[in-house]
């Protein structure tokens, strides 16, 4: 059985958006379509609809290429156990109340069982300071939270 992965949509967005100026973005796009290209099949993929909605925000053709992307990986529904939880990251500041969609994220793919959260939001998803916390509310409540890292931390085989 593969490894579960959830795509978090600043993933998405590096793989389709042009290629950026500043010399770290550019880099971490590379980094993602380097995963993309040679790692996703090792892995089951799925998103949610958080970010079908953020994908489908801001310039018609760059949210074309994110929702083109998005169509043939699995979608996991929301219900309220994932509802429960991400109120729970914010009420018990896992993560910020202006993160209420990364609260989403983390909640669908803890509820869901998901072996990593691919991200590149290290703001309020892969960051080492909140990813005790994050734990901590979610082992209260008997869930156990993925992997929350990059793509760069997934393009090595074991």
């Amino acid at each position: 059985m593969k490894p579960c992965v959830y795509l978090e949509t600043s993933f998405i967005s590096y793989l389709t958006g042009p290629t950026s100026q500043n010399i770290i973005t550019a880099a971490n796009q590379h980094i993602t379509h380097d995963w993309w290209e040679n790692r996703r099949h090792a892995f089951e993929l799925f998103i949610s609809p958080e970010v079908i909605d953020e994908a489908s925000q801001g310039n018609p053709t760059e949210s074309a290429k994110r929702l083109a992307i998005t169509k043939d990986i699995i979608l996991l529904v929301s219900n309220n156990e994932v509802i429960d939880l991400a109120l729970a990251f914010l009420q018990e500041k896992g993560v910020p109340s202006q993160a209420n969609d990364d609260a989403y994220h983390i909640a669908t793919a803890t509820v869901y069982q998901m072996d990593y959260l691919l991200t590149w939001n290290c703001k309020h998803i892969a960051n080492a300071h909140i990813q005790p916390k994050l734990r901590q509310i979610s082992q209260k409540r008997g869930y156990e939270i993925p992997i929350l890292c990059t793509p760069y931390q997934l393009l090595q085989e074991k």
